[in-house]
């Protein structure tokens, strides 16, 4: 099942049923250890790589998770090598004319199971649900994975700025 929730403060919408392996659903207080880990797991590889700690390992989670932001999935059916609990997770922030994507991981053990592919279009449906009519994100321009990544999914390229020590692609997406 997956659970759909306006903004933090808003009402909150119908739940419907996924057609995915995981079940996705917002995360509790419970879920908090779970959600730095895979956040960590997910991003620390890019430290390296970009010269600096990824935004999302420095988020405060808990605040996050009060706010309704959070969307944690779980695996099931086969668990993930060595994994219980959640396997990944999106952080999603309600504006008037869009979602926005703010992070999305997925613990590397779960790599290759389909768990982001259902994590984007769990937040396509988030955001229909909601009736707006775009999804905008970003990622760091290092991540070169991401940008091969977002296309295949309907995101466009919208523009690449720097923002204090990130230099970020912006992405959008339009729902139809």
């Amino acid at each position: 099942m997956v659970a759909l929730r306006e903004c933090s403060g808003c009402a909150e919408v119908a739940t419907v049923r996924a057609m995915t392996e995981e079940r996705i659903r917002p995360a509790t207080a419970a879920d908090l250890p779970a959600v730095k880990a895979v956040t960590d797991a997910a991003y620390r590889p890019y430290i390296e790589r970009i010269g600096v700690v990824p935004q999302p390992m420095e988020a405060d989670h808990a605040a996050n998770v009060a706010a309704g932001k959070v969307f944690v999935a779980e695996a099931t059916g086969e668990p993930a090598a060595g994994l219980a609990g959640p396997v990944g997770l999106v952080v999603l922030e309600a504006f008037p004319d869009h979602l926005f994507l703010d992070s999305v991981a997925v613990h590397p053990d779960a790599h290759g199971r389909g768990v982001g592919r259902r994590l984007l279009r769990f937040v396509d449906a988030h955001a229909r649900a909601l009736g707006l009519p775009e999804v905008r994100l970003y990622t760091n321009a290092l991540m070169w994975e991401n940008q091969e990544i977002y296309p295949k999914y309907g995101y466009e390229v919208v523009e690449r700025r720097v923002d204090g020590p990130y230099d970020r692609v912006h992405y959008r997406k339009r729902l139809l």
